[in-house]
């Protein structure tokens, strides 16, 4: 555990969900746990017991990807662990493969319909159709323009065509849509919809304020109380990917769309969970569930201007740098090619949130890269060249 994990609060200690089973968090709240084949090796996925037009059964919040070993673990599952009930909709947070690429194969297997923001379903749709993000020649081509020149590096990128389609092959050919603001009654409980941005497109993440509504204590696995996590029920918030209490979330510029300013959006979005309960039990898309959501609002805001400030010292040492050149000022780790089309994109976004609050000034040079150089707003107090002074930026 990190210094900034012993800053927040594990209720369920170690405790993680065996394969094929599920871990009870709350009432009516499951936790499920699936392998991913990359180095973020996990996806926590939930089911939420559930009653639509009299029918009982369970709401499924996120997906995992497309594969058959994923597919045999949800056979698990629905053979041990929804109690005979069936599967009455699925809720996506948002259009990464991991959430979204099994989503047609559970609303096909169980006739249920899929909920996810619209702006998240068409751009499922377009990636599933098209080669974009993190392959084919275009994102090639935009991470050359950014300096990424390695031959090796360009190659492989452009030979990955078939990227998302792979983890996320179908989607179903309707959806119902979920918006911020917006209330979903599930199990007799109310749910608040709250967009976030800068991660995907349009990310919902779902609150419950009070958790003792609907379900009844005693339609809970007793197995909940052995453990002592009822003792004091909290609100809950399924946070998606928008609020990991270990890593980061990755905030990406990508080719789809060049010119955004994706941190700036993704620190404006987790201000919104300043709101909520400070006792709120956040259920993360990865690693444990944990309270203590305020302090890593805080830490999250603490990071990226660690971050901004880094790329902002070394801009004004060498008075010009491409997102490329950034990459060991963010990463100090090896990077492999999966993981280094994630960091381009995240370097891209620090320098865009840079120039669009006026520190930096961007320049196509003569070799087609875009580089980055200090304005007069990065020396503060008439500050030159070489002279050292800590940014104003704000995160």
């Amino acid at each position: 555990m990190n210094l900034l994990e012993q800053q927040l609060h594990y209720p369920l200690g170690d405790a993680l969900p065996a394969q094929g089973q599920t871990l009870a968090v709350a009432p009516g709240v499951r936790w499920i746990r699936m392998a991913l084949p990359f180095a973020l090796d996990h996806i926590n996925l939930w089911l939420l017991r559930d009653e639509i037009d009299g029918r009982a059964g369970w709401s499924v919040v996120d997906c995992c990807i497309s594969r058959d070993e994923s597919r045999a673990q949800w056979e698990e599952i629905f053979a041990t662990q929804l109690e005979g009930l069936p599967i009455l909709r699925v809720i996506v947070t948002h259009m990464h493969p991991d959430h979204i690429g099994l989503a047609y194969w559970l609303c096909e297997r169980w006739n249920a319909p899929l909920w996810i923001s619209a702006t998240d379903y068409f751009t499922a749709y377009h990636h599933s159709q098209h080669t974009s993000g993190n392959g084919g020649a275009g994102a090639a081509a935009f991470f050359q323009k950014h300096g990424l020149t390695d031959p090796e590096a360009m190659a492989k990128i452009s030979a990955r065509t078939s990227y998302y389609a792979a983890m996320v092959p179908a989607l179903p050919p309707s959806f119902v849509r979920m918006q911020d603001g917006q209330t979903l009654r599930i199990g007799g409980r109310d749910w608040q919809c709250i967009s976030g941005y800068g991660h995907a497109p349009e990310h919902i993440a779902l609150y419950c304020a009070d958790v003792q509504q609907g379900v009844a204590r005693n339609a809970v696995s007793a197995q909940t109380d052995t453990q002592g996590i009822l003792h004091k029920a909290f609100p809950i918030l399924i946070g998606g990917d928008m609020m990991l209490p270990r890593i980061s979330t990755n905030v990406s510029v990508f080719d789809m769309e060049p010119e955004s300013n994706p941190l700036q959006q993704f620190l404006d979005s987790i201000d919104k969970f300043a709101a909520l309960d400070t006792d709120t039990l956040t259920l993360p898309a990865h690693g444990k569930p944990f309270q203590g959501l305020h302090t890593r609002i805080q830490q999250l805001h603490d990071h990226h201007r660690d971050h901004l400030g880094r790329v902002m010292a070394f801009a004004r040492d060498k008075q010009s740098c491409s997102a490329a050149d950034i990459l060991p000022v963010l990463f100090k780790r090896q990077l492999d090619l999966h993981q280094t089309t994630f960091a381009m994109g995240e370097a891209i976004a620090h320098l865009h949130k840079l120039w669009v609050d006026g520190y930096l000034q961007r320049q196509r040079s003569a070799d087609g890269v875009y580089r980055f150089s200090p304005t007069p707003l990065a020396y503060p107090h008439g500050l030159v060249p070489g002279e050292s002074e800590e940014l104003p930026v704000s995160a």
